[in-house]
């Protein structure tokens, strides 16, 4: 009898979930907003807020910004308040939006597959000097992020970047942002096909479409062609991989569902073939599923990856086919591992077409205004009109003439641009931290900027590929878990029971090569004072017992855990 009661009880239970308001998928006919974001966004699309921000709020100044503009839709065009100065880690999550606002934003430019001419960067590197205090940041996804912009100077800045072909629109907020691109497209004498002219119809045909700009979350892409899978393609919503099908040629291998933060998730394959020509198709598909089945209801679940997770790769791909492409895909074949661990393209290289581009180094992404116009006018003397900035935080000169090459590489030199850096330079990411971020808790430039500096001098010898990944929050903008070392920006005590700047470690992290999250060491948590001894220590003791061609990630998966701390 109590086996029966119970049944009823879960069949009642079952009866109640069907009649709440789902997860907000419109697909299912779930229409009425669940959140203050969704409810902004019915209200008004965010891509409207152009006009009052060009007609009211440019003129009339911070103080007449709308709340729902300033913390929402302004975002539909590359604009968040920055971090107002002076505030500590340890209120980040005590203050409320304003109290931590700024009367200034971050401005993010979109540049969809890293691709710009050298009168672009000369013009990003001008607003830099006039607008944003100098302030350039080369980021994780090929843009370029100014801070300290004043809502007066936007208008102004859209006209030049959009007068020389560059955009903010839908830089962030819940929409199709920046296309991620391999660096050297259409240039690698070893690239299995050029993604560039789907990049460009994917743009046409989705960026600042209405169709398109009311999303669940973010939708982050990326389309590459080169063998070093070098687009962070695991951790995109989308992402077309370069593959050769052995009846059909080369095209691409289709992966959904990746993506980090709080919750991460590798992407999976979908098992499917898609040529050239096909892929803004397929990848208006998927937009369209995310749109119409993704979740609405709770943001820290509204990412496709928990659609993906929950649904398979099977069903997905079955709903892709039916009810959006209306035809199968064909099957084809998962790409091949990378033969070496670095995919940043820094270094001297020979394209395809007997020029060469050169990749150099930045440290951890900070450049300025100055920097860039500089960088603009050594390539133009070296015979290049192109360049491209990467999904590491660094930058590539493309078609320089074999004679020029020797002259621009000591040029870069003297800027500080390392063609030829240490791996601690080469392999150094840092998100944008407490210096402008309302979301973060500890420093992490400066930090990885003086870390970079510490370990060349300590391990000079050391010549080992390594990823240092530093967050000051725990989003993973820097992608902490798939760094060999990776490091979660946290407030932690010090041996004076003091409570001070620190990270949570996770160690062995990666992509490309065995795609996986590092580990965390039970109780690991190092101070930033500390952070030099301990990557140190880490680093050495690698060095000791790694057995031959063995990479960090592997001798961190087996090394015994006093070992890593």
């Amino acid at each position: 009898m109590a086996a029966t009661s119970e049944s009823a009880a879960d069949a009642t239970t079952r009866r109640k979930a069907g009649r709440h308001r789902g997860e907000g998928q419109w697909a299912v006919g779930h229409h009425t907003p669940l959140n203050g974001n969704e409810q902004f966004k019915k209200d008004d699309d965010g891509l409207n807020v152009r006009t009052r921000i060009e007609t009211i709020y440019s003129k009339a100044g911070f103080d007449s910004i709308d709340p729902n503009d300033l913390r929402g839709r302004m975002r539909w065009w590359g604009l968040y308040t920055q971090r107002k100065p002076g505030i500590d880690g340890g209120k980040t999550a005590i203050l409320g939006p304003e109290e931590l606002d700024d009367r200034y934003f971050m401005l993010r430019v979109r540049i969809d597959g890293g691709r710009l001419t050298t009168g672009q960067l000369r013009v990003i590197g001008e607003i830099s000097q006039e607008f944003a205090r100098g302030t350039a940041d080369l980021t994780d996804r090929q843009n370029v992020q100014y801070h300290w912009i004043r809502i007066e100077d936007v208008p102004e800045i859209w006209r030049r970047l959009e007068a020389v072909g560059l955009s903010t629109t839908e830089a962030c907020g819940d929409t199709p942002r920046v296309i991620l691109g391999s660096p050297v497209a259409g240039i690698a004498e070893d690239e299995i096909v050029d993604g560039t002219p789907a990049i460009d119809e994917i743009h046409r045909r989705f960026i600042g479409n209405k169709d398109f700009s009311n999303l669940p979350r973010k939708f982050k892409s990326a389309v590459s062609g080169s063998p070093l899978l070098d687009v962070a393609h695991e951790i995109n919503d989308i992402a077309f991989v370069g593959v050769d099908h052995p009846e059909h040629g080369p095209g691409f291998d289709l992966w959904v569902g990746g993506g980090l933060s709080t919750n991460p998730k590798i992407g999976v394959r979908l098992g499917a073939w898609v040529p050239l020509d096909e892929v803004p198709d397929v990848y208006g598909g998927v937009i369209g599923i995310f749109r119409d089945y993704g979740y609405r209801r709770l943001r820290n679940r509204a990412r496709l990856k928990f659609l993906v997770a929950d649904w398979g790769a099977e069903k997905f791909r079955r709903v892709l086919e039916e009810e959006y492409l209306r035809r199968p895909l064909l099957d084809g074949p998962a790409p091949a591992a990378p033969v070496e661990q670095w995919r940043d393209h820094v270094g001297v290289h020979r394209q395809k077409d007997g020029a060469f581009y050169v990749g150099f180094a930045p440290r951890v992404g900070r450049v300025d205004g100055t920097l860039l116009v500089k960088v603009a006018a050594l390539a133009e003397a070296h015979g290049s009109g192109r360049l491209r900035t990467t999904a590491e935080q660094k930058m590539i000169v493309l078609d320089v003439p074999e004679e020029q090459v020797e002259s621009l590489v000591a040029g870069l030199e003297a800027l500080d641009l390392r063609v030829s850096p240490s791996p601690f330079r080469r392999g150094t990411m840092a998100c944008t931290g407490i210096e402008f971020c309302k979301l973060a808790i500890v420093e992490t430039k400066g930090r990885g900027q003086s870390l970079i500096d510490e370990l060349e001098r300590r391990l000079p010898d050391f010549d080992q590929p390594v990823t240092i990944n530093i967050n000051g929050c725990p989003n993973a903008c820097a992608r902490i878990q798939v760094a060999d070392i990776g490091l979660k920006g946290q407030l932690v005590v010090d041996d004076d029971g003091n409570q001070v700047e620190g990270f949570q470690v996770h160690l062995g992290g990666a992509l490309g090569l065995e795609a996986g999250f590092g580990r965390k060491v039970r109780g690991l948590k190092v101070t930033s004072a500390e952070l030099p001894d301990y990557v140190e220590r880490v680093l050495t003791r690698f060095s000791e017992q790694r057995e031959d061609g063995e990479r960090f990630a592997t001798w961190a998966a087996r090394a015994a855990q006093e070992d890593l701390s």
